[in-house]
């Protein structure tokens, strides 16, 4: 379980581009596919990202918890799916 929130506290900065990134999806093309296609894109460029800057200080403290960075980009992909979906799902209701 504390696993589980420290991959959660890795993820929260990332949360406000995520919504953001529905809402963009969502207003251009709100199709669950191309969402979940592009989600992963945004994944994998986090992180390069991370493990490309200074940034990369934090993965150690994560690695030192025994959290991988597969696993840790793995669970943040999920999470970001499920959100996605729910999200485009609501927004498909109102429209």
């Amino acid at each position: 379980m504390y696993r589980f929130l420290a991959i959660l506290t890795f993820y929260r900065p990332f949360v406000v581009w995520s919504f953001t990134a529905n809402a963009i999806i969502g207003f251009f093309n709100p199709l669950i596919v191309p969402a979940l296609v592009t989600k992963l894109f945004l994944t994998v460029f986090a992180w390069y990202y991370v493990s490309e800057t200074n940034n990369r200080r934090k993965l150690t403290f994560y690695k030192n918890l025994g959290i991988s960075t597969l696993k840790l980009f793995s669970v943040i992909f999920i999470l970001d799916c499920i959100l996605t979906i729910i999200f485009i799902t609501i927004l498909k209701e109102f429209t």
